[in-house]
């Protein structure tokens, strides 16, 4: 009865999988020009040389969000680069960040890539690269694709871009005092869980969501990639995930807690790499 539900609710949201709603999509994104050596990266005029380095990035980055998607970009991907703080504050809704998708797949970066963060460049250039990826095949932010996983695979694909803030040591500590991320809440249009609901801050949250991937990943990689890929041609993750291991997600990650709340060492609850 339960797989049964699944289906339906996947077969009701199929129908906006592809298209993105948000009415942000319809707004033009304007104030760049396309760097000379490069044209998928556009520039704020003035910030060509922080254009220059993101260019020298995005080579390998690619090729490390494929790896690690076992599929290549469906399209060349377009970076927009800001380099005023009031550049990315017009494109970004939530302009304490450092770098962001936003609708309809619009890979936008932050002036303090070029400043104080620039070191964090070349692991959210990934993590941001591999949300697009994701984003170009099923469209932004899916409902039906959890965000613990949403943002764990991309920190994973970045080792550990986007959850730099807390350490693993701190993420298995969290759960050790009851604090994990909940796996069995299911997402819905305008309706996403996020750290505040498994009583995670957000650094913890992207952290422990890192290790859980990276564990499902390092048990068994030919299952893992069969989930993703049945993820990336828009199938339910809840429905893909049962397919794939035949026990819904809270119950084969139990593993994970497991062997965190054990006698087993930390590194055990997954590598923070792709």
């Amino acid at each position: 009865m339960r797989r049964l539900s699944l289906l339906f609710a996947t077969t009701f949201l199929a129908g906006c999988a592809l298209t993105v709603s948000d009415p942000r999509a319809l707004r033009p994104i304007e104030g760049f020009v396309p760097l000379a050596s490069d044209s998928r990266v556009w520039v704020e005029p003035g910030f060509e040389a922080y254009g220059a380095r993101v260019a020298a990035e995005l080579p390998g980055a690619m090729a490390r969000v494929e790896a690690a998607h076992y599929l290549p970009f469906a399209h060349p991907p377009r970076i927009h680069v800001c380099g005023t703080d009031a550049c990315f504050r017009r494109h970004v809704l939530t302009p304490k960040l450092s770098a962001a998708v936003v609708p309809d797949n619009r890979l936008v970066l932050s002036p303090n890539l070029d400043s104080r963060e620039v070191r964090r460049l070349p692991a959210l250039l990934v993590h941001e690269l591999a949300h697009l990826h994701l984003g170009q095949r099923i469209g932004h932010y899916h409902p039906t694709l959890p965000v613990w996983f949403h943002e764990g695979w991309a920190a994973l694909v970045a080792e550990g871009g986007g959850a730099e803030y807390a350490s693993d040591v701190q993420a298995i500590e969290a759960i050790r005092t009851g604090r994990r991320v909940n796996l069995s809440a299911r997402d819905a249009p305008g309706k996403r869980h996020r750290a505040g609901a498994s009583r995670l801050n957000v650094f913890e949250f992207y952290r422990q969501s890192m290790l859980l991937v990276g564990w499902l990943k390092a048990q068994d990689e030919a299952r893992f990639r069969q989930l993703v890929l049945a993820v990336q041609a828009n199938a339910d993750f809840e429905i893909a995930f049962w397919d794939v291991y035949g026990q819904a997600p809270a119950d084969r990650l139990a593993g994970f807690f497991d062997g965190v709340l054990g006698d087993n060492s930390p590194i055990q609850a997954g590598p923070a790499q792709p």
